[in-house]
C-alpha cells in the first residue's frame, strides 16, 4: 500500500462524504423520498462493503484466499455502483453537481483499482494468512472512515425501512369530486403541489394540459398528459374546462433582495395575466380559474383569528398576494368564475417548507423559531388537492378561499409534534434576533411572523378535511 494509493483513497472518502451529506441528505433528501427506497438499499450495502475494505486495508495484510475475497468485494462494489447509476436515472433527475461528483468518484476509483489490484494479486499468490499492517495515523484514519461508512450504511438501511411504511393514498381518489372527463390546464405542473394534482387528474381519467418551463422536469409526471411550454401553443378552439394556476418563483429558497422580490412578483403577475389573455381568445371559455395566492395576503398578525372577511396588514407578502389576486380577477369579465386559494404552509415529504426541517429534526437538532408563539396555519398536501377539486366542482365558491386546516398551531406546538413523530427532542431554539439579522423581512414574514387562519368558506360549503389536526397529518406522511 503506497502513499499515492492512500492519497487517492483519502480523496475518494472526501468526495463520498460530500456526496452523502450535501446531495443525499441536504439537497435531494433521499431518506424522505419513498421513490428512492431501492437506491438507499444499494447505498446501504455499498457503505457496509466500504467499511469492510477500510478496516482490512488499514490494519491488515491478507494473503491467499482472503485476498481473493477482497478482490471479490471490489468487484461487488462496481456492480452495486452500476446498479445505483441505473436506479438514479430511472427514479430521479440528478443535479449537475451530483453528476460531476459521481464522474470524479468513478475516475478516482479507477485510479485506485489500477494501483490496488496488483497489490491484491500479489497477496493472493502467497499462502493464505493474515499479517498486521498497522501504519500509525493512517490506520487510525482508516478505522474512522470504516466507522463513518458503517454508520451511513445503517442510516440508509433504517431510512429504506421507514420509506417502505410511507405509503401515499392513490392520487386518483383525491379528485373524485370532479365531474367525468374534465380537461384541466395546470401551470406550475412540476412543482410540489402541481405534480400531485396532475397525478390525481391523469389517474382519474381526466385530460391534463401541463404548462412547464423545463420539459426535462416533466419526465416524472404520470402519463397521459399534454405538455406545453407556452400558452400561445394552445389554439383558440381548445377545450379547457378548468384552469389551475400554481406557477411562480419560489419565495422561500433565498433572501428577499430587490431582484428576488421583482422576480417573485413578476413571475406570478405575468403568468396570471397571460392566462387571462388566453381566456379572452378561447372560443369556449373555461368554467373556473383557480388561481394561487397565500395566507400572506393577511400580513403579520398575532393571535387574531382570520377568516376570508378579515382585513390585511401591509408587508411584502400582502403586496405579492394582493397583486396576484388582482391579476386573476379580470377573468370574471369573460364569464369565468375566479377562485383565489389563500394557501397556508403545505405539509408533505416530497417538498414544501417541512423538507428543510426533517433532517435537522431527525438528528436531534430541531426546535422552535424565535419565541415559538407565532401561529402556523398549515394544510396537508393531499387535503389541498382535494380542496382544489372541491372548488372546481362547486359553482357556488368564488373569490378568496383559505386553504388551511381547521386547527392552526403555534410554532412551539408544531416543533413538539414533529419531534414527537420522529421520536427526537425539539429543544434547540433559534433566536429571533439572529434570524432577523440574517434574513431581514424574509425571516420576519416567513419564519417569525404568523397568521391564525381558519377555512370558513371551505367548511361552510361542505368540504371535509381528512387531516384536521397536525398529529393526524404527520401520522399520514411520516
Amino acid at each position: 500500500m503506497t502513499s499515492l494509493l492512500w492519497i487517492l483513497i483519502a480523496i475518494q472518502v472526501v468526495m463520498g462524504v460530500f456526496d452523502t451529506f450535501y446531495h443525499h441528505e441536504l439537497t435531494e433528501r433521499l431518506a424522505w423520498r419513498p421513490s428512492q427506497r431501492y437506491e438507499l438499499q444499494l447505498h446501504s450495502l455499498r457503505n457496509m462493503l466500504y467499511a469492510l475494505l477500510f478496516l482490512v486495508l488499514g490494519w491488515l495484510e491478507v494473503h491467499g484466499i482472503l485476498a481473493m475475497l477482497i478482490i471479490a468485494v471490489l468487484v461487488a462494489e462496481i456492480v452495486i455502483t452500476l446498479m445505483d447509476f441505473v436506479e438514479e436515472d430511472m427514479s430521479r433527475k440528478l443535479p449537475a453537481s451530483e453528476r460531476i461528483n459521481h464522474t470524479l468518484l468513478a475516475i478516482n476509483y479507477g485510479a485506485i483499482l489500477v494501483l490496488l489490484l496488483p497489490v491484491l494479486i500479489d497477496w493472493a499468490m502467497q499462502p493464505s494468512g493474515v499479517k498486521s499492517a498497522y501504519t500509525g495515523w493512517l490506520s487510525l484514519i482508516a478505522a474512522a472512515a470504516a466507522v463513518g461508512a458503517a454508520l451511513c450504511g445503517l442510516r440508509d438501511f433504517t431510512a429504506a425501512k421507514r420509506l417502505a411504511r410511507m405509503t401515499c393514498a392513490p392520487a386518483a381518489s383525491l379528485v373524485e369530486k370532479l365531474p367525468a372527463r374534465q380537461t384541466v390546464l395546470v401551470t406550475g405542473a412540476t412543482g410540489f403541489i402541481g405534480s400531485r394534482l396532475v397525478a390525481g387528474l391523469s389517474g382519474a381519467g381526466h385530460q391534463v394540459i401541463a404548462l412547464v418551463r423545463n420539459p426535462a422536469k416533466a419526465d416524472m409526471l404520470p402519463p397521459p398528459i399534454t405538455l406545453i411550454t407556452s400558452l400561445d401553443q394552445l389554439p383558440a378552439d381548445s377545450r379547457i374546462d378548468a384552469i389551475v394556476n400554481l406557477a411562480g418563483e419560489p419565495i422561500g429558497n433565498g433572501l428577499w433582495t430587490d431582484a428576488k422580490r421583482r422576480k417573485i412578483l413578476d413571475s406570478r403577475i405575468n403568468m396570471t395575466g397571460n392566462i387571462v389573455k388566453l381566456i379572452a381568445r378561447l372560443e369556449r371559455k373555461p368554467a373556473v380559474l383557480v388561481s394561487g395566492s397565500a395566507i400572506g395576503w393577511y400580513g403579520l398578525w398575532q393571535d387574531q383569528v382570520l377568516t376570508e372577511s378579515a382585513k390585511s396588514h401591509a408587508c411584502f407578502s400582502h403586496e405579492l398576494c394582493d397583486a396576484w389576486e388582482n391579476a386573476a380577477r379580470p377573468a370574471e369579465e369573460h364569464g369565468v368564475r375566479v377562485v383565489c386559494l389563500r394557501i397556508g404552509l403545505v405539509i408533505g415529504t416530497d417538498g414544501g417548507f417541512i423538507t428543510r426541517m426533517l433532517t435537522p429534526f431527525e438528528f436531534g437538532l430541531g426546535g422552535p423559531l424565535g419565541s415559538g408563539r407565532q401561529w402556523m396555519s398549515w394544510i396537508e398536501r393531499d387535503d389541498l388537492i382535494r380542496l382544489i377539486a372541491h372548488v372546481i366542482a362547486t359553482p357556488e365558491l368564488a373569490g378568496p378561499i383559505n386553504a388551511t386546516a381547521p386547527i392552526p398551531v403555534t410554532n412551539t406546538k408544531f416543533t413538539e409534534e414533529l419531534g414527537r413523530r420522529l421520536r427526537r427532542p425539539a429543544i434547540f431554539r433559534i433566536p429571533g434576533g439572529l434570524l432577523r439579522r440574517v434574513g431581514g423581512d424574509f425571516a420576519d414574514e416567513l419564519l417569525l411572523g404568523g397568521q391564525r387562519v381558519l377555512p370558513n368558506k371551505a367548511l361552510s360549503n361542505g368540504f371535509v378535511f381528512r387531516h384536521e389536526t397536525l398529529r393526524s397529518a404527520f401520522e399520514a406522511i411520516l
